[in-house]
């Protein structure tokens, strides 16, 4: 028996959104088994662990918050670290694939710091790899050591729960977002825009139209849609625009207010208002829920 859901830190019955605070892990053991039809998630990278990062064409150090912390020592053995991060991301995950609908679906964004871990865990655990999607940053910030390329890229892995999985693909629509052509597996999507960023930037926070194309590509309208590590609540964002249900779950405080902040803004009504360039072909979206 799976223990019961906390009360949510933020509740939209209107729009079918729905935001727990606390461990992912401890609350995605209370969510009903197929109950989900789609997963995105962006886990911790743990670099806040020594790592160093460039901030304003400064080299600094990497302080996401406790939440990017590998838990233990900040030194040790290098195989022990890694063996630390792939335990947690098999765990999340296989409690992911333990909600998911049978023809459900799930993406995972990550650089490759944690990248590979999630997809050989996903091998592991069983998960049909659909594809790897290439997401370039057109401005990315500079290499400033000048000893390796500069990283413009990150990595979304998209698989069905496992390998009898009829998953959602909706293939047209992506070809006409496209002019006309098959979409390929690498995105250039600029990431998030100033009017994202009002209440706060996320140290990982994903540009609302990435979400959006994830879930008008494998949903449809009324599916649930779930984020693990919700964050700045971008995913919340894009189920709103694209009619689905969400159910969002973040460990940090400070990034649940910051989430429940953009939600009641876009919830006023206002959403073309905030989207200026929102496509004509997807001025369905800003109708209102039904």
């Amino acid at each position: 028996m799976p223990n019961s859901l906390p009360t949510p830190a933020f509740d939209d019955p209107a729009h079918h959104l729905r935001l727990y605070q606390g461990d992912c892990l401890e609350i995605l053991a209370a969510l009903p088994a197929s109950s989900v039809d789609l997963v995105f998630a962006d886990p911790p990278y743990f670099l806040s662990n020594g790592g160093i990062t460039c901030h304003a064409g400064k080299m600094v150090s990497v302080h996401k918050g406790d939440w990017d912390k590998l838990p233990g020592p900040e030194v040790g053995p290098v195989r022990a670290r890694f063996d630390k991060v792939h335990e947690f991301n098999t765990a999340w995950l296989a409690a992911a694939q333990r909600v998911l609908k049978p023809n459900g679906s799930i993406w995972v964004s990550g650089t490759a710091h944690v990248i590979h871990s999630v997809g050989f865990a996903m091998q592991q655990l069983g998960f049909k790899l659909l594809n790897d999607i290439s997401w370039v940053k057109p401005n990315p910030p500079p290499n400033l050591s000048c000893r390796y390329f500069t990283h413009a890229t990150e990595t979304i892995i998209w698989a069905a729960k496992d390998k009898k999985s009829r998953h959602t693909f909706h293939y047209k629509l992506m070809k006409e977002t496209n002019r006309g052509k098959q979409m390929k597996s690498v995105w250039e999507i600029r990431p998030p825009e100033q009017w994202e960023k009002r209440f706060g930037k996320h140290p990982t926070q994903k540009p609302v139209a990435l979400l959006e194309r994830i879930l008008l590509a494998s949903t449809n309208i009324g599916d649930l849609v779930l984020d693990p590590f919700a964050g700045s609540g971008t995913t919340a964002l894009a189920a709103m625009l694209t009619k689905r249900a969400f159910r969002g779950i973040e460990i940090d405080p400070k990034w649940v207010r910051v989430s429940s902040q953009r939600i009641k803004e876009f919830s006023g009504g206002e959403l073309r208002l905030s989207r200026p360039n929102l496509p004509n072909q997807y001025s369905f979206l800003t109708a209102g829920a039904d």
